[in-house]
């Protein structure tokens, strides 16, 4: 299977769900989003599976049994492989890699790893690395210093995370419909493995299946 690009309707597509997000405009346009939307998504995780593993596209239904926002449907097509997740929307593509969400297990060896000296300076040359190279970093903070940390900890900002990830995003462009996507994609996955390696081998995942990556949990 050899990725196309993604179709020349998906940011319209995505425009009108933005704007009119019901079933009728789902069923109006569910042949946009299978043919333009999902099967070029598929396409592209088939083409990067031999470096990056198998793939997974997202469901495009929202879990609206807990959420005060009841709109049906995702505004985006999200899809992982491994510790890499890729979206396209209305807003063009994005690339991340990282923990989206950890539980408290996790937490406390996520900063048990940045506290050690051993450990911690290497995320933060990954994290500063990252950020040099435009890449955004984000995740579930705390607001103030974790219980018991010293105010003048030198890595006191990565031990406020509850979660870490890096992204990076492009607005919509011809690159969004070409094959050539593939290569983008790729190459920001290449450079966000350092980050993923680094919460692989400190903080891992529990039995439970509790830890994310970015748009959605980690099987």
């Amino acid at each position: 299977m050899t990725f196309p690009g993604f179709g020349e309707a998906v940011v319209d597509f995505y425009e009108g769900l933005e704007a009119d997000n019901t079933k009728a405009y789902w069923t109006d346009n569910k042949a946009v989003y299978d043919e333009q939307v999902r099967a070029p998504m598929v396409a592209l995780l088939a083409d990067l599976e031999p470096e990056f593993g198998a793939g997974k596209v997202f469901r495009p239904y929202r879990d609206v049994r807990f959420a005060a926002d009841k709109t049906p449907y995702k505004v985006q097509c999200g899809a992982t492989a491994g510790p890499h997740y890729v979206q396209v929307s209305a807003d063009g593509l994005m690339a991340a890699g990282g923990y989206y969400r950890m539980t408290s297990a996790q937490v406390a060896r996520y900063r048990a790893a940045v506290d050690d000296d051993r450990h911690g300076p290497a995320l933060e040359e990954i994290v500063e690395g990252l950020r040099s190279e435009g890449f955004t970093v984000g995740g579930e903070q705390l607001k103030s210093r974790p219980r018991g940390v010293d105010p003048d900890h030198p890595r006191l900002g990565l031990l406020r995370h509850k979660s870490l990830f890096a992204w990076c995003s492009w607005p919509p462009s011809d690159e969004l419909h070409e094959p050539g996507l593939a290569d983008r994609v790729a190459t920001t996955w290449r450079r966000l493995a350092p980050l993923g390696q680094w919460l692989d081998d400190h903080v891992g995942v529990d039995l439970d299946d509790a830890a994310e990556r970015p748009g959605g949990r980690r099987r």
